[in-house]
């Protein structure tokens, strides 16, 4: 795996059994992410991404090919070891913000670290991240004190809590008005430029894949079309 490559995926393909009826999710994809690099993942509903994101997030396994994740080949990994992988090296960004709701903003950032098993420097990390999306003053309301994009900043922060390889957004403004949108977007860049932290964008929305350097468009399960932008 060359060095500066944070994802290789190689021939990848997911076949789901519906019945008697295979369905082909993915029918071999491959393609690679440079650490550091802001990736969108397009295309129509049944094209193939959300299973693809679902690989990319090591929630599923692929029935073919090979997925290296800063070189480890995850897609070989029994459910323990890929659920130490997503505490690990994945930090995940919702539509629906998925935070528990009589939880603090402070609680929700700390759940990673709960799982990953850190107990002393918890509320520290959870704080900086916090204070890092803008929301040092809010560490102790409960989502249902905070806007739509204050919710998901609180999901960035805990996303990024446990500095991990790659941030996945999967639809991250679908929820929000476009001002809220926006924000949430150069935030997600700011976090990139300054922190170099890999985004992949799950989206729909073109105007949300404007910011990628590149976008992979899929259809049928298969890459139709791979546009690098300057």
């Amino acid at each position: 795996m060359v060095q500066n490559q944070v994802i290789q995926i190689e021939n990848l393909t997911k076949v789901y059994q519906m019945g008697q009826i295979q369905v082909h999710a993915l029918r071999g994809v491959s393609f690679t992410v440079k650490t550091g690099e802001v990736l969108a993942i397009m295309g129509p509903s049944g094209s193939g991404k959300s299973t693809l994101m679902n690989m990319i997030g090591c929630l599923d396994i692929p029935s073919a090919g090979d997925y290296f994740l800063e070189g480890e080949l995850v897609s070989t990994l029994n459910e323990e070891q890929l659920a130490l992988v997503r505490n690990q090296k994945i930090g995940f960004v919702f539509q629906k913000f998925n935070l528990l709701p009589r939880a603090t903003a402070l609680a929700n950032v700390e759940l990673p670290l709960r799982y990953a098993g850190i107990n002393g420097s918890r509320k520290e990390k959870a704080q900086a991240a916090l204070e890092a999306v803008g929301l040092g003053d809010r560490i102790y309301h409960q989502p249902n004190e905070l806007s739509g994009g204050q919710q998901q900043r609180v999901a960035i922060a805990r996303a990024l809590v446990n500095r991990p390889a790659i941030i996945l957004a999967d639809e991250p403004t679908g929820n929000l008005d476009t001002k809220s949108g926006d924000e949430i977007m150069n935030l997600l860049l700011d976090l990139n430029q300054t922190q170099g932290t890999t985004l992949l964008i799950v989206t729909h929305d073109p105007e949300v894949a404007t910011v990628a350097e590149r976008v992979i468009y899929l259809r049928d399960g298969l890459i139709e079309n791979q546009e690098v932008r300057a």
